[in-house]
């Protein structure tokens, strides 16, 4: 069995590691442009990184957008390591930490093809689906029982 690690990153130590598992998924393989990417928010998130056998093959940030409501945004992992959970214990993560700071309202901007992964956290849609970054997208928000 693999050893998965999923914790929140010292930033910004780790943050080359964060920023090539980004520009794989979101830059190579997705085609968003690095400036959209990067969008000069990083240093005011918290970011998550996920560790499969000492490799670090995910991430995700959390954006404080007020003391009432939070955005998950930036999941990735890498290609190889899709299909074990990775992104799930992630957004697990996100949400357990989200809770600590007693942050009632999450909303993701949610690619629509992953929106699946979201419904299972209790996330609901908001709204019609829109392109972000080339790619359709749709918001999608839950509110945290405190």
């Amino acid at each position: 069995m693999s050893d998965l690690v999923v914790r929140l990153a010292d930033f910004p130590e780790e943050f080359l590691e964060i920023k090539a598992i980004r520009k794989i998924v979101f830059q190579d393989e997705q085609g968003v442009e690095e400036a959209l990417d990067f969008d000069g928010k990083d240093e005011i998130c918290d970011h998550l990184i996920a560790f499969l056998d000492d490799k670090a093959v995910g991430t995700a940030r959390i954006r404080y957008i007020d003391d009432k409501t939070v955005k998950i945004e930036r999941l990735a992992v890498l290609s190889p390591a899709r299909g074990q959970g990775i992104g799930k214990k992630i957004i697990e993560q996100a949400l357990l930490i989200i809770a600590n700071k007693k942050i009632p309202e999450v909303v993701i901007n949610a690619q629509e093809y992953i929106k699946g992964l979201y419904y299972k956290f209790g996330f609901a849609e908001e709204g019609e689906i829109f392109i972000e970054a080339g790619i359709p997208h749709v918001k999608m928000s839950k509110t945290l029982i405190m």
